[in-house]
């Protein structure tokens, strides 16, 4: 069996982590980023997978830095015969990626060499992508551009969000990732090179990303309210107010009116017109409030016929 020394922050992380310690696996130590203060109080936070390395009873390290051989140490103490990255936060220096003898391996939210980088799950939401899927692959000195071992394909239906996305993925990789340990070991899988001329990437969400202009076919702005939710969230400004879109569906009916104009209000939620078709906001969370039904808002006087949504104040 082979000695894994894991390295990941997040729940897709997590998912990843428990999935070796159910499945019997000798998993020899657990990487994770420091804890961070945050909030009005500055609560001390840890991450997903401190938590249940704690639970589990594993050892656990979180180094400022791995440059310069900060770790060098505790790889000599532990000797792990293999290394996983799920999400860790950090890139890898060449002597942690040299150190194990079957080198280090990722599990990536995409088919690869599609979205590489930082927000693939997201991304293929945005974009409207009706499959995605998990990669497992070497590390190298690049951001995703690895040598790939195995892939599984997931099907993204027309309202998931990327919170499904993201779950379902998390499981979906756990899953891969045993078998791609279990192929290194018996040596029955043949690493396959990514061909860059095919890659797209997947950059950080901004902040700006998250507003939302109803000036774009509807099914376009669908997609940016679901693929940005639950984290962090779309918005747009109501009466001077801002205003989280949490839940839509996209509607093919057009109504005469103003680009991001509220045409028409029931109990399914609130209907705005974009560029071509429309959009029905089912959920939404107004400033200061929390996420509530959008029809709740129109009974409180919250937003009403005849509002227009935009992306600037």
């Amino acid at each position: 069996m082979l000695k894994i020394l894991f390295m990941g922050t997040p729940d897709f992380a997590t998912a990843c982590l428990k999935k070796l310690v159910e499945d019997g696996q000798n998993v020899c130590g657990v990487f994770t980023k420091p804890d961070k203060q945050s909030g009005r109080g500055m609560k001390v936070s840890v991450s997903d997978v401190k938590k249940y390395a704690l639970e589990k009873g594993l050892d656990i390290f979180q180094p400022e830095t791995l440059k310069d051989g900060a770790i060098l140490d505790i790889l000599e103490q532990k000797k792990p015969d293999i290394i996983v990255v799920v999400a860790y936060g950090k890139i890898l220096p060449r002597y942690v990626l040299d150190f194990p003898k079957y080198g280090c391996i990722n599990v990536h939210g995409s088919l690869l060499p599609e979205y590489r980088g930082a927000s693939p799950i997201q991304r293929a939401v945005m974009d409207g992508k009706k499959v995605t899927g998990v990669t497992t692959m070497y590390l190298a000195d690049g951001v995703d551009t690895g040598d790939m071992l195995l892939k599984a394909e997931y099907e993204i239906g027309e309202n998931d969000n990327t919170g499904k996305v993201f779950d379902d993925l998390a499981q979906l990789g756990a899953e891969l990732l045993l078998k791609t340990l279990e192929g290194i070991e018996k040596g029955n899988i043949t690493p396959v090179k990514q061909d860059d001329a095919l890659a797209t990437h997947a950059e950080k969400i901004t902040n700006e990303e998250c507003a939302v202009s109803f000036d774009y076919d509807a099914s376009m702005v669908h997609n940016k309210i679901r693929g940005l939710y639950p984290f962090p969230g779309a918005f747009c400004y109501v009466a001077g107010k801002i205003l989280k879109l949490c839940e839509s569906r996209r509607l093919d009916k057009e109504f005469e009116g103003r680009i991001g104009e509220v045409v028409e209000t029931s109990k399914e939620g609130v209907t705005v017109k974009c560029k071509s078709g429309s959009v029905l906001l089912k959920r939404l969370k107004p400033e200061g409030k929390g996420e509530m039904n959008a029809f709740d808002l129109v009974n409180g006087r919250k937003i009403s016929l005849g509002d227009v949504l935009s992306p600037t104040l």
